[in-house]
């Protein structure tokens, strides 16, 4: 007598099937891993940007400062933000208009070894030097009345912190400039002011890799705000 067949065991479902369950993990991973990618690369963050050249020593406030939304991701800790701006924060360096304020930049008035002078220029002041502006600070001695000596350099980065018009009675050639020099320097610049040397500004060429190194991080165009 033969025997009778056995039935065909039930099909195994699919989706019980590990490495299918394996391979539906991997996708939802994968969507998750993306949409993490896409939503950090939209945040934005509140990050002050120089409303104007903020020159060495300078204190820093609300009205030198505007508020913008930026795209920094983790380097948004290397710039500074409205709750920063405590009494007694000065530059430590030049902080170019437009330029995002880093962290690096400021400091207590201890941190900036500067201080400013007052100087009247010999010569026309060049119309391209202004707040924030580097320059070099030549003289030329009084050896006699009416005649100077040879010029020397005798500062070789002042920054210009202001260039006055000349409000006096008589109108004197070039300009009188306020400038932010290290504290060494000025012993020297104020015997020259003093002993009649004729005195002039002229400006430094900033090397264009310096100038890049110092550009801002692209902000986002979205919103801006002033915060003062």
């Amino acid at each position: 007598m033969s025997s009778s067949p056995r039935p065909a065991g039930r099909a195994r479902s699919s989706w019980a099937d590990p490495r299918f369950l394996i391979g539906v993990a991997l996708v939802l991973a994968s969507i998750a891993g993306v949409w993490g990618v896409v939503h950090a690369a939209r945040e934005t963050a509140p990050v002050l940007v120089a409303a104007h050249a903020i020159v060495p020593g300078q204190a820093v406030t609300v009205a030198d400062v505007v508020e913008l939304e930026t795209q920094l991701g983790d380097a948004t800790d290397d710039y500074l933000v409205a709750s920063d701006l405590t009494e007694g924060l000065v530059s430590t360096r030049t902080i170019a208009e437009g330029e995002l304020l880093p962290a690096a930049a400021v400091g207590s008035s201890s941190d900036a070894d500067v201080t400013t002078v007052v100087v009247r220029s010999a010569l026309d002041v060049p119309g391209d030097i202004a707040s924030g502006s580097t320059v070099e600070l030549w003289a030329a001695p009084l050896v006699a009345p009416g005649e100077h000596g040879e010029p020397q350099v005798i500062v070789a980065d002042a920054v210009v912190g202001q260039v006055r018009a000349d409000d006096g009675v008589v109108a004197r050639a070039g300009a009188v400039l306020e400038l932010v020099v290290s504290r060494d320097d000025v012993p020297g610049v104020l015997a020259h002011v003093s002993g009649g040397s004729a005195i002039s500004a002229v400006p430094v060429l900033v090397p264009e890799e310096d100038e890049a190194a110092s550009s801002s991080p692209e902000a986002d165009d979205g919103s801006t705000g002033a915060d003062g």
